[in-house]
């Protein structure tokens, strides 16, 4: 049988581009989730992956839909494999029913997990060098250094309440708690 697996990101999102592919795909069932492919706990991937039999395929119209990281579309399509279960993405154009296929995803696979390195590395790099040139991210402090010293007086010497201390300069509770 080939069962179908979509999912969009939000509720605001339509799953009907992706079920109408995995229909022409022909798809007899389809199982689709409604949440974020980061989230931990996808009910109807699950459902599927509990009720696949030997011989059925999966298909996606993306792999994405089925898996965030690498990792996780390797652990999910390795389920379906040892469930006696093929995959197949559409966009990708990836068939694990074959020998070729299951080649072309691990190759494909370990191009994409390249590519994340890369652009985290580059991203570091970039980092590395805006700091050296004096640039540095982030927020910018929610107290100068003079509101600091002032604030670490009124809490350790005056004793007044963080509530108090952080209506007087417009702060959170937790930064003057933090102010060392």
């Amino acid at each position: 049988m080939i069962i179908g697996y979509a999912r969009v990101s939000t509720d605001d999102q339509k799953l009907e581009a992706q079920t109408d592919a995995l229909e022409g795909a022909g798809a007899e069932r389809i199982f689709a989730d409604k949440i974020t492919g980061s989230a931990r706990s996808r009910p109807q991937l699950d459902q599927m992956i509990d009720q696949l039999r030997q011989g059925d395929v999966v298909v996606v119209t993306k792999y994405d839909r089925l898996a965030r990281s690498l990792r996780d579309l390797l652990d999910i399509v390795q389920t379906i494999r040892e469930r006696g279960a093929g995959f197949r993405s559409l966009a990708e154009d990836i068939d694990t029913t074959t020998p070729a296929g299951r080649l072309v995803f691990h190759v494909f696979a370990s191009i994409a997990q390249f590519e994340r390195e890369r652009i985290s590395e580059r991203t570091r790099e970039g980092l590395q060098a805006a700091r050296k040139r004096g640039r540095v991210g982030g927020r910018p402090p929610a107290l100068s250094p003079a509101q600091r010293d002032e604030v670490k007086r009124m809490r350790d010497e005056e004793h007044r309440s963080l509530a108090e201390i952080a209506r007087l300069f417009k702060v959170s509770t937790k930064t003057v708690r933090r102010v060392t």
